[in-house]
């Protein structure tokens, strides 16, 4: 089990984690920057609630983990479920908890892929579909994420601000990288029918 965060005695009355999954819904897809404006808008807010947590996407998947207090995180798993950028909200734990794990940060949001498959632990659980998993194997993956939060903490890599990304554009170049043999494949045809067209058309004029 890894190491969990030390707290103030403060911070031991009333801490709660949340911790949920949820697939990506069409509007966050067209989003610009979907996970950056859900990590920018929810840190001022999760600062003045004392709310620590992480936030992750891959593969079209969201997953969270947030703590804080039990009203506080009533509050926000309320808003959560309001929210159209995602779809299927299944909350995997909500429980009285004794330690954070992810004091530092106020919502760090991560893309999975970039860092996933260095990450030998982290290959047992590819392909990442957290709703494939078995009952325990999302507190292994939160076990992975707090091993990576404890890093960036002795880098001195705390709250910092989110990755720039476009969540379609992750999933085009996913797709195009799955199946770029194909891609492949209907361009050459595409040249070959454009040239084709060009040669008819030329050779009624001669």
């Amino acid at each position: 089990m890894s190491k969990l965060n030390e707290m103030t005695s403060s911070d031991t009355t009333d801490l709660y984690q949340f911790i949920y999954i949820s697939r990506i819904t069409s509007i966050g897809l067209s989003g610009a920057s979907t996970l950056n404006d859900i990590a920018e808008a929810s840190i001022a807010h999760n600062k003045a609630e004392d709310i620590s947590g992480i936030l992750c996407y891959g593969n079209g998947y969201f997953f969270q983990y947030i703590e804080g207090s039990e009203q506080a995180l009533t509050n926000l798993k309320n808003r959560i479920l309001k929210d159209n950028r995602h779809k299927e909200v299944q909350t995997l734990e909500f429980s009285a908890i004794t330690e954070r794990r992810f004091t530092g940060w106020s919502l760090r949001s991560i893309i999975l892929e970039r860092w996933m498959l260095k990450d030998p632990k982290m290959k047992a659980l590819l392909p990442f579909k957290p709703y494939d998993w078995a009952s325990n194997e999302w507190m292994r993956f939160l076990d992975i994420l707090q091993g990576y939060y404890e890093n960036q903490e002795i880098k001195g890599e705390i709250d910092t601000q989110p990755i720039k990304y476009s969540a379609l554009g992750l999933t085009f170049s996913r797709v195009v990288g799955q199946h770029q043999a194909f891609f492949l494949i209907q361009t050459v045809l595409g040249v070959l029918i454009i040239f084709a067209l060009l040669w008819f058309m030329l050779s009624d004029k001669l």
